[in-house]
């Protein structure tokens, strides 16, 4: 009886199914990053494989300094050039750890983008929460950048721009996921963080190269409008909902010996269309607490917050006219009507936008909630 239920369990037991086809953790190599650009007529692609054995760690990776390679190939599509790289990998390549894209201005150009985010996509191992960037600088020196003292590259800018975000909100990271939402619903355009190499830093042995944020890009699901560097784009971070923080510098024009600093926190904002027959204009709200983080000469705490409001409208509007330049609703605008007022959307829309003009933005209130100095003085703790 006994031998007969064993011979019923063994032959049971061959159809259970096993683990035969799992790919062995230490014989695969892992992208974390990929670049692309166009060339004479070629995708260039560049892919950053990691050492997995520094993905867990959150201090310094082990002895060995080298945390990462980038490859090279090229060709007439995105999977020819990826398929080319393949001759030179050793090991299946898996690309579940995929967290960051780098395209070249001309891998943006003419609608250039669409194919290859569609192509990575529809791979089953690669996700929607991967960070898109743009660049002028050659892509291989971003891939090869380091994070500063060697933290692990799983928590770079690139691969972790949330953590930084919430200290400084100048440009907001986005996503796969992101971008298809703002590309496929009006306005039909999104401003994509710029990056470049950054050579402000160094060791005692030698300068390191690391990730700067330089400016964002003008995309549409068509064409690439243009790129507005740092000091441009001043205003975008006050129109951005998820801003965490921001700092505003101001000097008196009457007077170069007095200048401050303040740290903005807790911003609130509001867009409201207001439709006039064929015309729409926008009135904008924004609440925010500030402390005074710097201070050289004598201010009353009144005139800080005039002084404060004043200059965020100014960022605020000089940010929406350089990209008037380009013909892009950088704040979206036509996308707050769309919400709001749909009928008179689909009557003023043309391909999803609403004409705008440098008047289309009616009035700017900035409020000041909260203003704190951090110490009971808002005067200079050292008299000259």
């Amino acid at each position: 009886m006994n031998k007969r239920i064993w011979i019923i369990v063994l032959l049971l037991s061959t159809f259970l199914s096993g683990c035969w086809d799992v790919d062995e953790p230490e014989r695969m190599l892992y992208v974390h990053g990929v670049g692309v650009d166009f060339k004479d007529g070629e995708y260039e692609v560049y892919t950053q494989i990691i050492d997995f054995s520094n993905t867990a760690k959150t201090e310094q990776p082990t002895n060995n300094p080298v945390q990462s390679e980038v490859g090279y190939a090229k060709g007439k599509t995105i999977d020819e050039a990826i398929f080319k790289l393949y001759h030179s990998i050793d090991q299946k390549v898996f690309w579940g750890f995929f967290t960051f894209i780098i395209f070249s201005e001309e891998a943006l150009k003419d609608g250039r983008a669409n194919p290859i985010i569609d192509n990575f996509l529809r791979y089953r191992e690669t996700r929607y929460q991967i960070w898109m960037y743009g660049t002028n600088d050659p892509i291989k020196d971003l891939l090869l950048a380091t994070p500063i003292i060697n933290k692990s590259l799983i928590l770079s800018k690139l691969g972790d721009p949330e953590n930084s975000y919430e200290q400084e909100s100048f440009i907001k990271p986005i996503n796969f996921r992101e971008l298809i939402i703002g590309l496929n619903e009006p306005n039909h355009e999104m401003a994509i963080p710029f990056i470049s190499v950054n050579k402000n830093w160094e060791t005692e042995q030698n300068e390191t190269n690391t990730i700067s944020l330089s400016g964002v890009g003008l995309l549409s699901p068509k064409e690439f409008k243009g790129y507005l560097p740092a000091d441009k784009i001043r205003g975008l971070q006050w129109m951005t909902k998820e801003t965490k923080r921001g700092e505003v510098t101001v000097q008196l024009d009457s007077n170069d010996s007095v200048e401050f600093t303040v740290v903005v926190d807790k911003l609130k904002l509001k867009v409201k269309p207001i439709v006039r027959k064929n015309d729409v204009k926008f009135d904008i709200a924004i609440k925010m607490n500030v402390t005074v983080s710097e201070f050289h000469g004598d201010l009353s705490s009144n005139e800080i917050r005039r002084e404060v409001i004043k200059e965020v409208e100014k960022e605020i509007r000089g940010t929406y006219e350089e990209a008037l330049n380009h013909n892009t609703d950088i704040y979206r605008l036509s996308e707050y009507l769309y919400r709001k007022e749909f009928k008179a959307w689909k009557k003023l829309q043309k391909d999803g936008k609403v004409e705008l003009t440098e008047h289309s933005i009616q009035n700017i209130k900035v409020e000041i909630r909260k203003l704190k100095s951090q110490r009971k003085s808002s005067k200079e703790t050292i008299e000259k």
